[in-house]
């Protein structure tokens, strides 16, 4: 593995294109996602690769971003522009450029024979992986490279952001060639890695060398997110917590001996949310808006929620829950401690889809609790900033979290969130505490409300367990029988900066260093 990279590195510092760069202050970005809000959704993936690209484009960067045609995405393409037509792997395609509100230029891959499905871009209508998944996101990556490596429709790129296992193939062929933009490979769930056959390689006809140990194999099978992990400059994760979780055999997913080989060129980069869509003050999809001076409008938003989901109107508790119905978000957890919460006395409303079993459960403690338990399966837009604004508190006891949006979306809208002490969460969330009337908190940490005696922004639990779960709620509703404490909660959470104005500065410094390391190699001052 060492030779490889070193003999990478010597490549790259023969690169002609890196030595045309030298220290960019406004590098092109090609920013290849598999799925961008709102066009396509499957998670928070959607969001970052709608936001950071704006934000990038922003700062001054040219951004295009490349994701497949999928029908879904098509269909909502506004006259389009035909850039190129070609074939690759055996499968003809076009390359179409698009424009979408908030977004930089879009370029979409075409490709009816492999994106031409209706419905989750991954799964097909039985909830299992499209059984060609290998191939079309083959496909995917080979297009990426071809757009990476020449100038396309008047772009180059400097450099190549990639995202998650659908780009991985993309980041290994653009990696081979003679003559290549620098390459920054972000890992937002480490668990979803693209893993497929050996004979993947030859089915595909890819190069051989790819399924290779120091290429693509993993324990005799093809890792598509392993490209992105061997063959890119820089990695980057959405937490840095995530990214010193992910160099551990709990949280690698049997890839941590990889990401601690590359521990120095691993960096975790803070995911930051659309502070436009997500917007109290100004969100069209909440019934009344409101903010920091205004917050007891929030209470309206509350009504609503109970009324969306046939709650009594009631000025108990209410919980709210967004999310994939997974173990990894916990909802076990949330089954285990639902007695425990209803004695309580709060309501709980969720939102989300997933394993079967879960759905049938929320369903059946719906139906059995009607006062206190609603639950709408699948997701809903709308529905997600309601519960936002109307919640009281929001829960996510995953297990492991990378970044989490929802959680930062709850603190915008005043609505606490009750989080387990994992990636992310960790990083964002700061513990609920009553201080004593001496006491300070760190230097920046809101000291000018110290004297207040409340400092935080939610409520943390270390374990991921039942327990620990119940007794979180309990403490937050400690906090909530108290309305001027509870105020001043929210007032904290309202008043956290959670844009992505300094995490897409963070990324942008890391081009540049990477395109100035690129420059340094090939003798260019």
């Amino acid at each position: 593995m060492e030779e490889r990279v070193r003999e990478r590195n010597a490549r790259a510092s023969r690169d002609p294109h890196a030595a045309r760069n030298g220290p960019m202050k406004f590098p092109r970005v090609l920013f290849a996602t598999s799925e961008v809000t709102p066009l396509i959704k499957t998670g928070g993936l959607a969001d970052v690769s709608a936001a950071l690209p704006a934000a990038l484009a922003a700062r001054g960067c040219d951004v295009r971003v490349l994701l497949p045609g999928y029908t879904q995405v098509l269909d909502q393409l506004r006259q389009p522009q035909r850039v190129e037509r070609g074939e690759l792997g055996g499968h003809a395609y076009e390359l179409l450029e698009a424009r979408c509100a908030g977004l930089p230029p879009l370029w979409v891959v075409d490709c009816p024979t492999l994106f031409a499905r209706s419905g989750n871009p991954y799964l097909g209508p039985d909830g299992q992986d499209w059984p060609d998944n290998a191939a079309r996101f083959a496909l995917f990556g080979r297009v990426l490279a071809s757009c990476a490596c020449r100038e396309t429709h008047g772009f180059q790129p400097d450099v190549v952001h990639l995202n998650d296992w659908q780009t991985g193939i993309g980041c290994a062929l653009i990696a081979g060639r003679p003559v290549r933009p620098a390459l920054v490979f972000t890992i937002h769930n480490l668990n979803f890695q693209g893993l497929f056959e050996s004979e993947s390689i030859d089915r595909l006809d890819l190069p051989p060398a790819l399924g290779t140990m120091d290429a693509l194999e993993f324990h005799g099978r093809v890792s598509y997110i392993k490209g992105g992990l061997v063959f890119a400059d820089a990695l980057t994760t959405v937490s840095p917590s995530y990214a010193r979780e992910v160099q551990t055999p709990t949280f690698g997913a049997g890839l941590d001996g990889l990401l601690r080989h590359r521990a120095a060129d691993l960096t975790g980069i803070l995911n930051g949310i659309d502070t436009h869509t997500w917007n109290p003050a100004t969100d069209a999809l909440i019934p009344v808006n409101y903010d920091l001076a205004s917050l007891e409008r929030k209470r309206a938003n509350k009504r609503a929620l109970q009324e969306r989901m046939r709650l009594p109107a009631s000025d108990a508790p209410l919980l709210g829950i967004v999310t994939r119905l997974t173990e990894q978000k916990g909802i076990d957890l949330v089954l285990s401690a639902l007695p425990s919460l209803r004695a309580l006395g709060v309501q709980l409303v969720v939102l989300g889809s997933g394993a079967a079993d879960f759905e049938r459960a929320l369903a059946a403690a719906a139906d059995a609790h009607p006062a206190q338990v609603g639950f709408a399966a699948g997701y809903d837009e709308p529905l997600a900033h309601l519960i936002e604004a109307g919640a009281d508190l929001f829960l996510m006891p995953s297990r492991f979290e990378p970044c989490g949006l929802n959680q930062m979306y709850s603190m915008a809208y005043g609505t606490l969130p009750v989080v387990h002490r994992t990636g992310g969460l960790a990083d964002t969330v700061r513990q609920a505490e009553v201080l004593s009337p001496n006491a300070s908190t760190a230097e920046g940490d809101l000291s000018a409300r110290a004297a207040t005696g409340v400092a935080g922004t939610g409520f943390v639990f270390d374990r991921a367990t039942t327990e620990d779960l119940i007794a979180a709620v309990v403490r937050a509703l400690e906090f909530w029988r108290v309305p001027a404490r509870w105020r001043l909660l929210q007032s904290n959470a309202m008043a956290g900066d959670f844009s992505w104005t300094a995490s897409s500065g963070r990324y942008l410094d890391l081009y540049r260093q990477i395109l100035q390391r690129r420059a340094t190699m090939a003798g260019t001052p």
